[in-house]
């Protein structure tokens, strides 16, 4: 079993009711998954992240691949927003891999960025040799349990830019609060990247002046990921004994 394995988990969602059961409670349009796999969160009802996870459909059935750091709390909640509903919730024993190059067979692409591979459930596990942590810093893509947090708002931490939320899909648990944010002039506090010049290590506290100005995540060599107030971000930088640069908000869209 590859290590990334066993940090996710598979369950099933099932029944005439699985898709519009899930439309109505994740971030993003369910019915993507007809054409491939669709990125999505559920939200608490005060708009903060819950959890993250791919869709995918086998027939009639939609496969929820998940942290399994998240996946049992995400399994109560769907059991408690269930009620009467002609759906069945499954934990399997699936597994899921990942890789870069040839996509092999019944694997599907990433949808959040090209640059990120494919992805495949299966029974068995595989993955390659790739730095994911590096890969994810350069392409600004936070992780579940490092830059998402149960206090995160999705939008600061770039979920549109990912593909992870649709905002013409109609209403889901927390979509008032994100609807709102997403009107704002401008996000003033997001996910960043940031250059990293001496010591300092992932969750240490970034300041500006002495005053606080946001935390580092990952770190990948002299490169890593900060949630940052960019306010505050316009001059040098501190974090343990380190110096952080701001490179750049990493909550807006890709380049083309």
């Amino acid at each position: 079993m590859s290590a990334y394995s066993e940090t996710r988990a598979v369950m099933s969602v099932s029944g005439p009711d699985a898709r519009d059961f899930l439309q109505n409670l994740v971030t993003n349009d369910v019915n993507g998954v007809d054409t491939g796999l669709v990125y999505a969160a559920l939200l608490t009802p005060q708009g903060k992240f819950m959890a993250d996870f791919f869709l995918e459909a086998r027939g009639e059935t939609i496969l929820v691949d998940i942290a399994a750091s998240r996946a049992d709390a995400v399994f109560k909640r769907l059991m408690m927003y269930k009620l009467r509903s002609p759906v069945v919730l499954v934990k399997t024993d699936l597994r899921v891999s990942r890789g870069l190059g040839d996509t092999p067979e019944g694997a599907l692409a990433d949808p959040r960025h090209g640059e990120l591979g494919w992805r495949k459930i299966d029974e068995a596990a595989t993955e390659d040799d790739t730095d994911w942590t590096a890969l994810h810093v350069r392409l600004g893509i936070p992780q579940t349990d490092i830059e998402l947090s149960d206090d995160t708002y999705i939008l600061e931490y770039g979920f549109e830019r990912l593909h992870g939320v649709d905002f013409r899909k109609g209403c889901y648990v927390g979509q008032e609060i994100v609807a709102r944010m997403k009107h704002k002039t401008q996000l003033r506090k997001g996910l960043a990247r940031v250059r990293i010049k001496g010591g300092a290590e992932p969750g240490e506290s970034i300041t500006a002046g002495g005053k606080p100005a946001g935390v580092l995540h990952s770190r990948a060599g002299d490169e890593g990921l900060a949630y940052l107030r960019f306010d505050r971000a316009t001059g040098p930088l501190a974090a343990g004994e380190a110096t952080i640069t701001f490179i750049g908000p990493a909550i807006e869209p890709f380049d083309a």
